[in-house]
């Protein structure tokens, strides 16, 4: 399914469906079809929107979470968003959670998947063999438990990037930011409802970091999904929005 992405005042984004807001924070090498099936099933409930999270166009020196969180708020200063459901995959969840310590008065919940922010292992941690294509397409395999969910369109994405010098840079940098920007001792400070859902065979962010957040975020609930790796929303999707939609509707009768 091809998405419309509008540009306004230096934001690109994706808007679709009306109702209460849900935006959707991709990760690290993350791409508009990773959340086809969760735009599909909400968006006519909810005003979905996808930020593109200028990762690569960013100053070398401030690429990092901190950076994209801030971003995050100027982008719903623009749409005049508040009281938003933000939910996130990857490092798309780390900017979610930095976003929510700082405004927390316009976080209504937070939806996790595959969240860094504790522990990784970063994909983008080095590519020693970036200009060989078999190396990518095992690394981007790795990060499903099936690895026919990596796409060959998903392994060229990836390639692409890391083959172009501006882009691996920055990469690099973001994966570095997020690994040292652990946010442990911050969490007990985010009240609002806070849904986790997580693949039992994550190998990036691995199921112990699930267990860690489900203790330390003080209203959480934790959701598994068996055989499935670090992008539930992707590889188990109809499985994912059940427990997406489940949270959804006890929060709204609340």
């Amino acid at each position: 399914m091809q998405f419309t992405v509008k540009e306004e005042k230096g934001f690109k984004y994706v808007e679709e469906g009306e109702g209460e807001v849900l935006i959707l924070l991709h990760g690290l090498m993350g791409a508009l079809s990773n959340w086809e099936a969760v735009i599909n099933e909400f968006k006519g409930r909810y005003r979905v929107i996808i930020p593109m999270l200028p990762i690569y166009d960013l100053p070398l020196l401030t690429t990092g979470v901190k950076t994209l969180s801030k971003f995050l708020n100027r982008f719903m200063k623009f749409k005049q968003l508040e009281q938003s459901i933000l939910l996130g995959n990857s490092l798309g969840g780390h900017v979610g959670l930095i976003f929510t310590i700082k405004h927390t008065a316009k976080v209504k919940a937070l939806v996790l998947a595959g969240s860094s922010g504790l522990y990784e292992n970063a994909f983008g941690g080095t590519f020693p063999k970036r200009e060989n294509y078999e190396f990518i397409k095992e690394k981007v395999e790795l990060t499903f438990y099936n690895p026919a969910t990596a796409t060959k369109e998903l392994v060229d994405e990836v390639y692409a990037a890391v083959n172009d010098r501006h882009k691996v840079i920055r990469i690099l940098a973001m994966a570095k930011s997020a690994i040292r920007h652990n946010i442990a001792k911050e969490l007990k400070h985010i009240t609002v409802p806070v849904c986790l859902i997580w693949g039992k065979n994550d190998i990036v962010t691995p199921p112990e970091v699930a267990v860690e957040f489900n203790q330390l975020l003080p209203d959480s609930e934790l959701n598994w999904i068996d055989k499935c790796g670090h992008a539930p929303m992707m590889e188990h999707p109809a499985q994912f929005n059940t427990y997406l939609n489940s949270f959804l509707t006890r929060i709204a009768s609340t």
